[in-house]
């Protein structure tokens, strides 16, 4: 599951080449419109001011950019960048050392945010707020505490998974932007501009053909870009070209809407074995032989986000434009599927 090569989460081999993709400049920076205006005003705002950007929160589905906005956050205020993840801070001590590192000004970035420490976040309360940080010294009945005066700093925080962050939490970022899938046009240039960085020559259509098997991610374009790049070398001429695009991506399991193998083989055993649904999730697990957690949190919400699959009380339903796409006949009754006999929840 994690090698899956449409997978928008980081993988290794991901690190090295987004770090030489990545823009430095929201003039650089390609997509997500709203937020990039809106994030330039603000900066603008706060350098002419000479004070410390409003704490940031970006939010949205894995693979989008908020690293990498972060980071062109932090060069277009000309500030330091410390980075850190949810998990990685363990204790409030942790906390308390990344904070008093930093100097005035500078941008502390937080990944998985949603994932700190209880403890932890109520740490951070203060320094958002008051940039002020209290410490407890001693213990029982001789403990006291001490606040300590942090300088200006602007947190960015990245999730996910906004509805797990807690309300005092999420009420502190003075700047929310969600970022959304991208158009296959962005995502197009997006690979012409990789391809440019990773000396690769891509001609005529195929930087659309990647793109539209990308599922409206950056990170993936990128990924299907490097291994149709393997192909080009070994089977052709160094070129990229719409054909070999579209052959390379074919034999990876990549079709034209972004489905790889395993999301296949998913829905055509709810149309072979149960007429579409509805079926319940852990019955769909046995027969593909996978984890229920998995097809939930993995697989079905991108089948979800393109209409693909239908969430009802009794289960999972296949729709007609699945069928299709499939080459399957798509059934005269489908307003009111038959009843595949499961009767476990579909939530």
């Amino acid at each position: 599951m994690e090698d899956r090569i449409i997978s928008a989460n980081l993988m290794m081999e991901d690190t090295v080449m987004e770090l030489s993709l990545r823009p430095r400049f929201l003039s650089e920076y390609i997509g997500q419109s709203q937020v990039k205006e809106n994030l330039k005003v603000f900066i603008e705002a706060a350098k002419m001011r000479k004070e410390a950007l409003d704490h940031v929160l970006l939010y949205g589905p894995p693979g989008l950019g908020k690293t990498t906005l972060s980071n062109i956050i932090a060069n277009e205020l000309g500030v330091n960048l410390r980075t850190t993840s949810g998990p990685a801070i363990e204790r409030p001590g942790d906390l308390a050392a990344l904070l008093t590192n930093l100097q005035e000004g500078d941008v502390l970035f937080i990944d998985e945010i949603h994932r700190l420490h209880r403890t932890v976040e109520e740490v951070l309360y203060p320094a958002m707020e008051d940039f002020a940080l209290d410490i407890m010294i001693g213990k029982g009945p001789s403990a006291r505490s001490v606040r300590l005066d942090l300088p200006p700093f602007t947190l960015i925080g990245a999730t996910t998974r906004a509805g797990l962050l807690s309300a005092p939490l999420r009420d502190r970022f003075g700047v929310v932007s969600r970022l959304e899938f991208y158009h296959i046009d962005e995502l197009a240039f997006i690979v012409s501009r990789a391809s440019e960085i990773l000396g690769v020559t891509v001609v005529g259509e195929a930087a659309q053909e990647i793109a539209m098997r990308s599922r409206g991610t950056p990170r993936i374009s990128n990924r299907l870009l490097k291994r149709v790049r393997d192909f080009a070398q070994v089977r052709g001429d160094g070129i990229v070209t719409h054909e070999l695009a579209r052959s390379a991506l074919e034999l990876i399991q990549v079709d034209p809407l972004g489905l790889d193998g395993i999301d296949h083989k998913m829905l055509k055993a709810m149309i072979v074995n149960y007429r579409g649904g509805p079926v319940g999730l852990d019955t769909i697990a046995a027969t593909i032989g996978e984890e229920s957690q998995t097809i939930e949190d993995v697989y079905e919400p991108y089948l979800l986000q393109i209409g693909f699959i239908q969430r009802t009380p009794r289960g999972r339903i296949v729709a007609p434009q699945a069928y299709r796409h499939l080459g399957y006949p798509v059934p005269q009754q489908f307003g009111q599927p038959e009843d595949s006999g499961q009767t476990e929840s579909g939530d």
